[in-house]
């Protein structure tokens, strides 16, 4: 029997890159899969067809996840389509990278909006579902940065570091519902957003993490499969790094 066999999960801004990655992997594992993108019509299509050839379900949705309204119709329209939501995964981010000094107030409100109001945003809207099913899996997508800061990112540091407080806040909330909360640190992911690095910078970010090579998507999409599923189950407030030990 496959891992996820029978769940429903939701996986936000998943047309590229993780999100993408977490979405194909569960369809592998045998859940039926939502997910959201904001942008691409085309890619959100491609992906649906992708995840159905895998034999699953998949609805795409574009959604803003960092409105409120919209994330909590998002929420109800998965859980009447699909029956019930098990897995809930929090992977909609952005960069608005600045030294602190040039940075605007509408640089820092964006990435918070997006990166941070987002999760609280889908949680809120999902929790009377997890509560009433008495289980539930939510995965929030980190970073190493909120870990340990990063100059030129106060914005994105402080978004990832308020991710972490508030997976161990919601997994002592809900956990006495069998429902977990965990999180993802990625560390150096090669993505879409790395291709536009020099090959230098990229090869410098190889050389300085102790495995030699930069991540890949499969590589976070294997944690949280490992997180959605139960093979965790007794497993919450917990963040997990995946980065080939750059923060060691």
């Amino acid at each position: 029997m496959k891992l996820l066999e029978g769940k429903c999960a939701l996986v936000t801004g998943a047309s590229k890159g993780i999100g993408r990655g977490i979405a194909l992997r569960f369809a592998e594992e045998g859940a039926n899969v939502a997910f959201t993108y904001l942008s691409s019509v085309e890619k959100g299509e491609a992906l649906v067809k992708e995840l159905e050839s895998k034999g699953v379900k998949a609805v795409g949705y574009r959604s803003d996840a960092s409105d409120f309204a919209a994330a909590e119709e998002l929420i109800n329209s998965v859980v009447e389509e699909f029956g019930a939501l098990d897995v809930l995964v929090n992977n909609a981010g952005i960069t608005r990278d600045n030294l602190i000094m040039r940075m605007t107030e509408e640089m820092w409100d964006e990435v918070i909006n997006v990166n941070l109001k987002s999760i609280f945003n889908t949680v809120k809207a999902s929790t009377r579902t997890f509560m009433k099913q008495k289980s539930g899996s939510i995965i929030n997508i980190t970073s190493v940065v909120g870990l340990k800061g990063n100059a030129g990112q106060a914005n994105y540091a402080a978004s990832k570091a308020g991710i972490i407080g508030f997976t161990k806040s919601i997994a002592l909330e809900l956990g006495s519902r069998n429902v977990r909360s965990n999180a993802i640190a990625p560390g150096f992911i090669e993505t879409e957003m790395t291709e536009e690095l020099d090959e230098n910078t990229v090869q410098g970010w190889r050389d300085a993490i102790p495995l030699k090579r930069g991540g890949q998507p499969e590589d976070i999409a294997a944690a949280a499969v490992f997180l959605a599923s139960d093979l965790s189950s007794y497993i919450t407030g917990q963040t997990i790094q995946v980065d080939g030990g750059m923060l060691t």
